[in-house]
């Protein structure tokens, strides 16, 4: 049968909307409780829905019962201090699962580069229903910041750089596209995060905000990229060097007892 998908997103993995224009109060993203969950880079989340409405991040089929990233509980004390972000994750009428604002610290391209990664929005979603996909709504204005968005993690021939301004709006299948964002800056980049159910209401809020699979691309120098390459290279081989001697040892020590 297959997943109910937005055709928008066939050509290239992800849309990006029309900038979002109006003011919001830092408080909103600033008041709100963080916890501690690394993804990608230095990171905390402050998750406005959860699956079961309590201050977590972990993936719905990590609970009791297990289930995929859909109908997620709003959490009060966590919306009623971010009525804008609670608002604008609802405003497309989609099934909404996990929903969060996430904290990064600045990094560099090769630390992106590094951390690019997949998710896994649909383990256990049942064949028929929609699709599991992202939408990311940059709050603090990172003009020299940009996601990074590869067909392949190692292969720099298709990668997309989408610049993140204050109201930059991107729709990502991120179990589809590796993605993860280089922040150059001094503070931290704050993002809300929402994991929507594709079919008709998604179609119709992406249409509304004029989505389009392709975005400028933010301009970086061939060095920057040239090296950023080799040391994701590097760490790639050294990570991959340090699990080979980890499970060495783990097994002479077996053979050993």
């Amino acid at each position: 049968m297959g997943y109910i998908k937005s055709a928008a997103l066939d050509e290239t993995g992800f849309v990006v909307l029309d900038s979002y224009g109006e003011e919001i109060d830092p408080k909103e993203w600033l008041s709100i409780e963080y916890v501690d969950w690394k993804s990608s880079g230095d990171t905390r989340f402050a998750p406005l829905a959860s699956a079961k409405g309590e201050i977590e991040c972990n993936g719905f089929w990590n609970h009791t019962p297990p289930r995929t990233d859909k109908d997620g509980v709003w959490i009060p004390e966590q919306t009623e201090k971010a009525p804008t972000l609670t608002r604008r994750a609802q405003e497309p009428g989609a099934n909404v699962g996990r929903c969060r604002i996430i904290e990064l610290q600045p990094n560099s391209y090769a630390d992106a580069l590094y951390n690019l990664h997949q998710d896994d929005n649909n383990r256990l979603n049942p064949d028929g229903t929609g699709w599991v996909v992202r939408g990311f709504f940059n709050l603090t204005d990172d003009k020299n910041s940009y996601f990074v968005l590869r067909e392949n993690r190692t292969d720099p021939s298709i990668e997309y750089r989408v610049a993140l301004p204050a109201g930059a709006q991107l729709i990502v299948d991120t179990q589809r596209l590796w993605h993860a964002v280089h922040h150059d800056g001094t503070e931290p980049r704050y993002c809300l995060i929402t994991s929507w159910e594709s079919g008709p209401e998604l179609d119709a809020y992406i249409e509304k905000y004029h989505g389009v699979p392709t975005a400028p691309q933010f301009e970086v120098p061939q060095d920057v990229l040239d090296a950023g390459q080799v040391e994701q290279a590097r760490r790639d081989a050294a990570r991959a060097a340090y699990y080979a001697a980890k499970g060495k040892a783990e097994v002479q020590a077996m053979s050993e007892a």
